[in-house]
């Protein structure tokens, strides 16, 4: 079977069974007997990749494949150098430390769709931009590394994972694509 790609909208579960009054991959997908390759929280959006290939989303999904995986993130501040730092570095959060990442402040993506409902604003607080590439991706992994240095994250989306990327398929929330499986 081919690799599905799928945007998955925000507040979207990362599962087909159903859950009272939660929107799940079935109200999306009506591909049968396919799983995702790794998850997302309902409260992040982005690629999500999906197969019906138990070698393949192992392959995937498995921290010991690395196959990197790049987060678009708005967080709540300013950001500098020494908070950048800190987020490529070893992080120590508590129940794990994380492994060293690549983090760079970016503009904000002018190809991003807006986020139903959108995140909030205040006038009085700045966001910044950060794309954080990791190898690893443990629970809310990212949202507790940008909380740990002092920038709370406002929105996450998942743009890449290995050599799939939104930037070269590009989906609106909600869209998938079927594309030849990789090896």
């Amino acid at each position: 079977m081919p690799l599905i790609l799928f945007n998955k909208p925000f507040q979207v579960l990362c599962q087909f069974s159903g859950e009272a009054g939660r929107a799940t991959l079935a109200d999306y997908l009506s591909i049968p007997n396919i799983y995702p390759a790794g998850r997302l929280d309902a409260d992040s959006e982005g690629l999500m990749l999906l197969t019906d290939d138990g070698m393949l989303q192992h392959r995937i999904a498995h921290p010991d494949h690395k196959e990197a995986k790049t987060y678009l993130v708005q967080v709540d501040g300013v950001l500098d150098a020494a908070t950048l730092a800190r987020l490529q570095a070893p992080l120590d959060l508590g129940d794990f430390t994380t492994k060293p990442c690549r983090a760079v402040q970016i503009a904000a993506p002018d190809w991003l769709w807006p986020r139903q409902p959108p995140i909030r604003t205040r006038q009085d607080k700045p966001t910044s931009w950060i794309a954080i590439t990791l190898q690893e991706g443990k629970n809310r992994q990212v949202r507790r590394m940008t909380a740990a240095v002092g920038v709370p994250t406002l929105r996450l989306v998942r743009s890449s994972i290995g050599p799939f990327s939104l930037a070269t398929h590009p989906l609106m929330p909600g869209e998938h694509v079927i594309v030849p499986a990789y090896v």
